[in-house]
């Protein structure tokens, strides 16, 4: 492993860099809507993971970006973990993914240009392995590091799955459990236990192929990836987009349970209270530890899957078929007032 601390060399880590909700809109809202196109299905209007253009042949190509200043102190596995996140955008639409460019931000001052070297080779790793062609990219030399992908993938537009098309009733399904944030930023400030090491490299290096299978079950309403939002965040989104509300049962919510010690320590990311704060009243006043787990957040995350409950079992089943026991924590109903998100337990 290099003796190289990355982390050390940015002011934030993976997905946690995102820019606040409530900021982005405002940014957005002065940019405009997608320029208009009879064959843009998807667009930036919807807080979609990607864009989705109509092929024209029954098939939609999808076209997502993503990258973020280290979450791990290895270049390669800097360049792994940043590689499956941006390629998950594409398996939360229900698609394959094809291509992808590299999108490299260097300080040639402070690092040298071999260890930018491997944060590719790692990310060049992942692409083989999905059966991805990385076919180049752009760099600069940029004050901190960042790495990630533009990613292209096609998928069949009768499979595509949107954020916006949840219902109430439906159930909810998270594919990776929560914490990464926490652990993360334990690992930065020096508290994580030797033991502990690697769990959340483990999880974001997980690939979120489930997505093309769960994209076939007509149950599968609505599918989105959680992020440097939090959980909180994209539910919200889900919710708005389709107009329900969620009730988490937060017994049931799928956690490292390692994480929670460092919580109680206090190693809550930056990131966790600008997702609370930027949620304003579609969350409501909850207990602490409800609130920092929820808007954890998270690097290279599970799938967020609404589902018909008659086709719970074919969920299930899949789940098992790709190794993951997935059980429902939630479910949706009908908005009251501001809040899109209710907790118990």
């Amino acid at each position: 492993m290099s003796s190289i601390r990355l982390t050390q060399y940015s002011h934030g880590a993976g997905c946690g860099c995102k820019i606040a909700p409530d900021v982005l809109d405002g940014i957005l809202a002065k940019a405009g809507p997608a320029a208009g196109h009879q064959r843009l299905i998807v667009g930036n209007q919807g807080r979609e993971d990607a864009a989705v253009y109509d092929l024209g042949d029954g098939r939609g190509m999808i076209a997502t970006t993503d990258f973020f200043m280290p979450i791990v102190d290895d270049p390669f596995d800097f360049g792994r973990i940043a590689a499956t996140n941006a390629i998950s955008d594409v398996y939360a639409m229900g698609g394959t993914p094809v291509m992808a460019l590299g999108i490299l931000g260097w300080p040639l001052d402070k690092l040298g240009p071999e260890i930018a070297g491997d944060v590719v080779a790692g990310a060049q790793a992942v692409c083989r392995e999905l059966g991805i062609a990385l076919a180049g990219g752009h760099s600069i030399d940029a004050p901190e590091p960042m790495f990630g992908l533009a990613v292209n993938g096609l998928v069949d537009l009768e499979h595509l799955k949107l954020n916006s098309q949840a219902k109430p009733g439906d159930l909810l399904f998270l594919t990776k459990p929560l914490g990464v944030g926490l652990l993360t930023t334990a690992e930065k400030r020096g508290l994580l236990e030797a033991g502990h090491h690697g769990l959340a490299r483990e999880t974001m290096l997980k690939p979120n192929t489930i997505g093309i299978a769960l994209s076939k079950v007509k149950g599968v309403n609505a599918m989105t990836d959680v992020t440097g939002f939090g959980l909180a965040g994209h539910l919200t989104e889900m919710c708005s987009a389709s107009g329900v509300m969620a009730q988490i049962d937060f017994r049931r919510l799928p956690r490292l349970a390692e994480a929670e010690g460092y919580r109680r320590q206090g190693a809550v990311p930056g990131g966790t209270v600008r997702n609370r704060d930027a949620l304003g009243s579609a969350l409501p006043v909850m207990d602490e530890a409800h609130w920092q787990w929820l808007c954890d957040p998270q690097t290279s995350g599970g799938l967020l899957i609404s589902v018909d409950p008659a086709w719970e079992d074919d969920v299930e089943r899949i789940g098992r078929e790709y190794g993951l026991t997935l059980e429902p924590f939630g479910t949706l109903k009908a908005p009251q007032g501001d809040a899109k998100i209710e907790v118990i337990g």
